[in-house]
Parts: structure tokens; sequence; C-alpha cells
């Protein structure tokens, strides 16, 4: 049986069973960056600071290729479709030559820019050394990560879960051990501190880029470039998508700043709040990936009512999902706060935690009708929403940073500085979520499955 068969015959069943392990593989990695910040946080607000100035610096410039993997799933997912496997091994090839290639380019400007971008970040000296420190040591798995999401691209486009829920589980514990031996020390090994989780984190992910391109190779097979063919058609889907991530991350980016410019406790209470964000955002993002290759495969059979019942099982699950995850996060603040809240940042944490909390049900929209624009190669119009709402966003955070400048705010005095942050970013995901869905319902301009059916 089909998977176009298996959902229209079961469709709850089938979403559910496919998101279910992407769920579980997308959230284990931002779980091992809370572990990160946990551990990093013993070492003071300063060491947390960097850490979540850093990791937002390298997020900003690698997610701005995910177009790799989002282009290859895709693809892969239009070949099941049609029914076409030698087209869905040359893309796996081309993609992942193209993520070695990017990857070492990247690591090589990266390398170069690191001492402006960390002292852009945030005025603090300590905060700025540990930062590059930690930065530079993480390029060198910068190729790495880019083969990585490839190859989970590749695999999830061709309903293949759990494969990558396997590697991605493997790394992550990697990392956890890796981290508790190389930041504090044990037996022979020296006390590395920052470092140490920079180098626990550069060693997990190269391992898991192994495996993973075994695991493509064996499965769908790779068919190695020996022309550009097709290298047009992937790029074009890369610049749609570097300008929708690159907008994104910019976001997060000046978002991350803002915190940083109110002070040390109010930059460590941030990094705290976005990575469980992340963590939430990567367990929402189960249902996208997972209406991304449904939708796919049925749009490859040229079914575009299969793509639309897709889209409506999943909005509802979504929605469902960031219900629960609003409510978890409202119960579990105690716990949020004696695992990776430094002691003296708590004080600014509650409002702007309660702002993230209420924004789950709009993240859940707004990441699940992106997977299925990804689904019908939309991209065009997932760039022009995201650089809107961006817009929108990033004059919200204009507003922010400069009211608390001219009313000489400074750290420690601003308890409701961080959660004006958060309004910010919960306005910037509500205009995306709504830009999301009206492209499906009613169809708004040239969508893709309502044109074709």
């Amino acid at each position: 049986m089909t998977i176009e068969d298996r959902f229209w015959a079961a469709p709850h069943r089938t979403l559910v069973g496919l998101s279910l392990p992407v769920m579980l593989s997308l959230i284990v990695e931002p779980l091992a960056g809370i572990v990160d910040t946990a551990f990093v946080e013993r070492l003071g607000a300063e060491h947390a600071a960097a850490l979540g100035a850093a990791t937002a610096v390298l997020s900003s410039v690698l997610w701005v290729f995910s177009f790799l993997g989002v282009g290859t799933q895709t693809r892969v997912a239009f070949s099941v479709g049609t029914r076409d496997q030698s087209d869905a091994s040359h893309v796996v090839g081309l993609a992942i030559a193209l993520s070695v290639l990017l990857g070492v380019g990247v690591a090589a400007v990266l390398w170069w820019v690191a001492e402006p971008l960390v002292r852009w970040m945030s005025p603090n000296v300590l905060v700025q050394e540990s930062a590059l420190v930690y930065l530079r040591i993480r390029l060198f798995g910068a190729p790495a990560g880019l083969v990585l999401v490839t190859c989970f691209g590749a695999l999830r486009g061709r309903t293949d879960m759990r494969t990558p829920l396997r590697i991605a589980f493997g790394m992550s514990v990697a990392n956890i051990v890796l981290d508790a031996l190389l930041i504090f020390g044990a037996g022979p090994l020296p006390a590395l501190g920052i470092a140490g989780a920079a180098w626990g984190t550069t060693i997990s992910q190269l391992g898991a880029a192994l495996m993973a391109s075994y695991a493509v190779a064996r499965t769908l097979g790779v068919e190695w470039p020996r022309s550009p063919r097709g290298a047009g058609q992937l790029l074009l889907v890369g610049r749609d998508m570097a300008l929708r991530t690159g907008a994104l991350l910019l976001f997060m980016l000046v978002a991350t700043k803002a915190a940083l410019s109110l002070g040390v406790e109010e930059g460590a209470a941030h990094q705290a709040i976005r990575q469980v964000w992340l963590l939430t955002a990567f367990a929402l993002d189960a249902f996208a990936a997972s209406s991304q290759s449904l939708v796919g495969t049925f749009m490859g059979a040229g079914r575009p009512d299969g793509a639309r019942r897709v889209a409506s099982v999943a909005c509802s699950w979504g929605l469902g999902a960031g219900v629960a995850l609003c409510l978890l996060l409202i119960l579990f603040e105690n716990a949020a706060v004696f695992l990776i809240v430094p002691a003296s940042a708590r004080s600014v944490f509650h409002p702007a935690w309660i702002v993230c909390a209420l924004a789950q049900p709009l993240n859940a929209l707004a990441f699940v009708t992106d997977g299925i624009h990804m689904g019908t190669a939309d991209f065009a119009y997932l760039r022009n929403a995201m650089l809107v709402s961006t817009a929108l966003g990033l004059a919200l955070l204009a507003t922010i940073v400069t009211s608390g400048v001219t009313s000489g705010v400074t750290s420690g005095g601003a308890s409701g500085s961080l959660d004006d942050v958060w309004w910010a970013t919960a306005v910037w995901i509500a205009l995306r979520a709504v830009l999301g869905v009206i492209r499906i319902w009613p169809g708004v301009g040239r969508a893709p499955a309502r044109v074709a059916t």
C-alpha cells in the first residue's frame, strides 16, 4: 500500500504515525542544547549569555542554508509521487555535494568575521571572549551540520521518519556525555569550560553526519553529480528559502541582541527562554515535516485534493499540540527556573516566559502551514510572507530598544523590558500564522493546491 493510500484510509493515524518519530528526532537536539545551557549556566551568567550570543550567530547563518534539506525533502517526495527513483538519487547527490562546499565556505567567512560579530552582540567583554571561543570551535562542524540537514530531508522525503530519529538520538546522547566530560573535566581530561561544550557538540555532529550519509546511500542511493543538471532548480529554491530563513533568523538575532543590550541578566534569561522556545518549535515542526512529505507526494501524483486534506488534518493536530504546550510551559515554569535560569536573572524571567507560553498555538499554525507550502513548492510565497512579518517584528524591536535607551533603563531595573521583546516575537509569529492560513483557506493568490484543482 502506498503512502497516499495509507493516508486516505486513516488520515489521522497516518499523520500522527509519521509525526511522532519526527517530533522525537527534532526535539532531542534542542534538548541537548538545554543541557548545554544547564551545564554552562553553572559557569556563571556571563558564560550563559555568551552561549546564547554564539549560538544565535551560528544558527542565524547556518539555518539560511536549510533550503538544502527543505528542497531535497520536497523533491524526493515529488519523486515518490511520480515513482521516479533516479531523480531522487541525483538530487540527493547534488545536495550533499553543495552542503559540503557551502559548509566549508561559511566556516571560513565566519571565522574571519567572528570577532566583530560577537562585539556587536554584546558590550560585555567577558561575554565577547567566551562567545568567540565557542563560535570558532563550532565552525569545525559546519559542513557536517549542513550534510546532516540534507540527509534528514532526503530520508523524510520518502517518509522514512525513524532513521533520522535514531541518528539524532545518538548524536544528542553523545553530546550530553561529552559535555559532562569536557566542560568540567574528568580523570585525565582537563576542564575546558565553554570550549568543552563547543567541542562536545562539534564531535557528536560529525559522527551523526557520517551515519546519516551512510543511511541515505543505502536506502535511496546517491548519484554523485557529474554535471550541474538540476542545480539551477535547487538554487532557485535556495534563493527563496535563504531569503526567508535569513529574515527569520535576523529577527531572532536582533531579538537576542535586544535582550543582551538590556543587561547580562536579561541576556541570560532570554537564552533560557530561547532554548525552550526552540524545543517547542521543533516539536511543533514535526507536523510540518510530515505534512511537507505527504503534500509533496500527493502533488507529485497529481492529487491536490489529497494535499488539501493533509492540510486540514495537520492544522487541527498542530493547533491542539500548541494549546497543550502552552499549558505545559505555564505548569512547569518553576522547574525551568531551577534548571536553566541563573539566580541573578530570575527577576526578569517570569513575564517573558508567560508570553512565550501564550504564543505556542500561534507557533503551531505558523509552522504547520510552512510545511504545507513547502510541500507544494510554494517557496516564493513563503519568502514574501516572512519578509512582511519580519519587517513588522523588527520595527517593534527597534521601538523597544529605543524606548529602553531613552528612558535610561539599565540591567536590574527593567523587569518589563524582556517581556516586551517576547511580545514583539508573538506579534511576528501571529502575522506568519495568518499569512500561512489564508494561502490555504480560501487560497489567496496563485495557491498551488487550489489552482491545480
